[in-house]
């Protein structure tokens, strides 16, 4: 195999380092991204044994991270190397993968919207599984809490749902002190309370349900959710179009770059 490379090539640079300025940024995130979940999974022991993810009933947040990581880093490193070293193969494949995500999530929103009891049947056994992990990963622990606060709610369609917990189940078998409780995102906050009162939700559900929305948010993650997208739907709509918009642009830089090269080779062949 042989490499040429032309004195007087044409290709330009203007696509060939805007497109090169467009891919570092992403190379530079799934840098970021792979360094942040590597360093969570560190802190829980996981690198020192891998088979803590293949454990863990529910899902390890981290997973989420380390999978956005390695796409965001293969794509701005192909991207990149693609367009300064004017590999077309590269160039091809970035531009490929792109178009594949774009496709993916135009189908993931049409399949939503037109099959809505099927998602929310889907997104309630995923909130389910994670409920029984709670206590067994603290990223999953911190971003329920997360969901639960931001959202006011509590449990996939109320606080009886944290019964699938073995720590917070109400049956006679347990002997956990958050037996028949919540987790501390599902309590009112009180606005007198300077320091989160995290055993709030002890023995709430010991109660008449009458009075439990007197001290935990009774109405469910799935309900919640619900109703927060209709309250933001163009806000939803705005990001989505500028990710597709992004993504567009990605892929007309690297097809005119594409175009370019070719030409270029082209036109030395005769």
């Amino acid at each position: 195999m042989h490499y040429y490379r032309y004195s007087n090539a044409k290709v330009s640079c203007w696509y060939k380092y805007l497109l090169f300025s467009y891919n570092i940024i992403f190379w530079l995130a799934g840098v970021v991204f792979l360094g942040v979940g590597l360093w969570a999974w560190s802190e829980k022991g996981v690198l020192s044994d891998l088979t803590k993810v293949t454990r863990m009933h529910g899902i390890d947040p981290v997973v989420l991270v380390l999978m956005v990581g390695v796409v965001m880093f293969t794509l701005g490193f192909a991207g990149c190397v693609g367009a300064l070293r004017e590999n077309i193969c590269l160039l091809n494949f970035f531009c490929g993968t792109i178009v594949l995500i774009f496709f993916l999530e135009l189908a993931v929103a049409v399949l939503a919207f037109l099959f809505q009891d099927w998602v929310r049947d889907r997104f309630r056994e995923f909130f389910e599984s994670n409920i029984k992990s709670y206590r067994d990963d603290i990223d999953l622990q911190n971003l329920i809490d997360s969901l639960q606060k931001a959202n006011q709610c509590c449990g996939a369609y109320g606080p009886e749902d944290w019964d699938l917990n073995i720590y917070f189940n109400c049956s006679g078998a347990s002997y956990s002190r958050e037996k028949c409780g919540v987790p501390f995102s599902c309590c009112v906050p009180d606005p007198a309370q300077k320091v989160v009162n995290t055993q709030c939700g002890y023995d709430v559900r010991i109660q008449l349900k009458s009075k439990w929305d007197e001290s935990i948010f009774t109405k469910g993650c799935i309900q919640a959710l619900e109703s927060w997208l209709p309250r933001n739907i163009y806000i939803v709509a705005g990001i989505f179009i500028a990710i597709s918009l992004l993504q567009i642009f990605g892929i007309f830089l690297a097809r005119t770059l594409i175009s370019d090269i070719e030409a270029v080779k082209a036109g030395h062949h005769f």
